[in-house]
């Protein structure tokens, strides 16, 4: 069955590879971005070659409550209703305890990372209880114990799978709500990392390696199609990572 999946921040990096794969299984994307206008467009130019007219992008600062909520009715009313959502979009920078931490700061990290999916959810919940679909957070691994020099990241994280676990019994019983927790998957972007330090994360991995965005993809595949009985449940695909925290 054809699924209408909105993906949020699914232009670039692990969101564009899981909204490649995730339309290859024949699902129907809509495209979210906020200013990766370029690449969400050559994305999506890509996939409608393969399929037209299964693409759609949305552009919207998932920070301003009411683009997030022309959002979601912009992608409701695109083909019928919506059956995923997968609250991918995410802001990533080290905040550092020590130095300065600004409100700016704070509300961008909490804003991306926790109460764009609360909001989201909330507002898509009508059509995903009618489609009985589901929803999907990407958490972090390290939001149990924190990652060090990135505490408002992953203060933010941990109330996400805690949104997690209370939308579950919220939504339930027509709206299945889950969580994937990514180990090194991507190195980022923004931070220069040596390959010594590469070095000394994939030694704390079990089996001693990175991942790639093919298993996060997977993984989504598998909690919207394959996990109909599993709800409230943060995935861990960190190559054993967290056997070692």
């Amino acid at each position: 069955m054809i699924k209408n999946i909105l993906i949020t921040g699914g232009a670039r990096r692990v969101g564009a590879h899981c909204a490649r794969y995730l339309h290859a299984q024949g699902h129907n994307i809509l495209l979210h971005y906020r200013n990766s206008k370029n690449a969400a467009q050559e994305l999506a130019d890509e996939l409608s070659c393969k399929r037209k007219g299964s693409v759609h992008l949305l552009q919207a600062d998932l920070l301003d409550i009411v683009a997030l909520q022309t959002l979601a009715d912009e992608a409701v009313h695109r083909w019928g209703g919506v059956d995923v959502l997968i609250n991918n979009a995410s802001a990533f920078y080290a905040t550092p305890i020590k130095q300065e931490i600004t409100e700016k700061q704070w509300d961008d990290l909490m804003g991306s990372n926790l109460k764009a999916p609360f909001f989201l959810s909330k507002k898509l919940a009508a059509t995903l209880e009618q489609r009985n679909g589901c929803i999907i957070n990407m958490v972090d691994i390290h939001a149990e114990r924190g990652l060090h020099n990135y505490p408002v990241y992953s203060i933010a994280k941990a109330g996400l799978v805690s949104l997690t676990k209370i939308l579950a019994k919220e939504l339930a019983p027509k709206i299945r709500v889950n969580a994937i927790a990514p180990g090194a998957i991507l190195w980022p972007e923004q931070d220069k990392m040596s390959e010594l330090e590469k070095q000394e994360i994939q030694a704390k991995v079990a089996l001693q390696k990175t991942g790639s965005p093919q298993d996060i993809a997977q993984a989504m595949h598998y909690l919207m199609a394959n996990a109909p009985y599993m709800t409230g449940q943060v995935l861990s695909i960190d190559g054993g990572r967290t056997l070692f925290s």
